[in-house]
């Protein structure tokens, strides 16, 4: 059974799986990891998910006001052997919900072109691609997504 679980970057599940996901994106980022790094710091993260399968947590999800009318997506990870099961999607619901109840009425995130399954995860719930934003203008690497509730 999946239980969800609002929380914040202090939590010890969710800082477990960002180091599974850092060691993660620091292979398929290659030499670009560092500079996408900087920008992934959790302790500005005051709004996570932590995803449990009976009792064991199996992945998360967070975001960060981005402007007064926009949240950004940050730190979606699933772990690997649990993938395809709904858990990423039901994470994003949730963020999505509590932006929502924020009285945010959009979504946008950045993801990496070489991280196939994210950009198709974005795109089947309903992201749509827009140019990128701040630091990732110039990343020929990034591509960015926009959802509006």
């Amino acid at each position: 059974m999946i239980k969800l679980v609002r929380t914040n970057s202090e939590n010890t599940d969710f800082i477990e799986l960002v180091k599974a996901l850092d060691s993660y994106l620091k292979v398929t980022d290659g030499d670009e990891h560092d500079f996408y790094n900087q920008f992934n710091n959790i302790d500005v993260l005051k709004h996570t998910v932590v995803a449990y399968n009976n009792g064991i947590a199996v992945g998360c999800g967070a975001f960060k006001k981005f402007d007064k009318y926009s949240v950004e997506i940050k730190r979606m990870f699933t772990k690997p052997n649990i993938r395809q099961s709904g858990i990423a999607k039901k994470v994003l619901n949730e963020l999505e919900t509590w932006a929502k109840e924020k009285g945010f009425q959009s979504a946008i995130l950045e993801t990496g072109k070489r991280q196939f399954e994210a950009v198709n995860f974005y795109r089947k719930n309903n992201y749509l691609d827009i140019p990128n934003y701040g630091q990732y203008k110039n990343m020929d690497n990034s591509l960015c997504f926009k959802k509006t509730f």
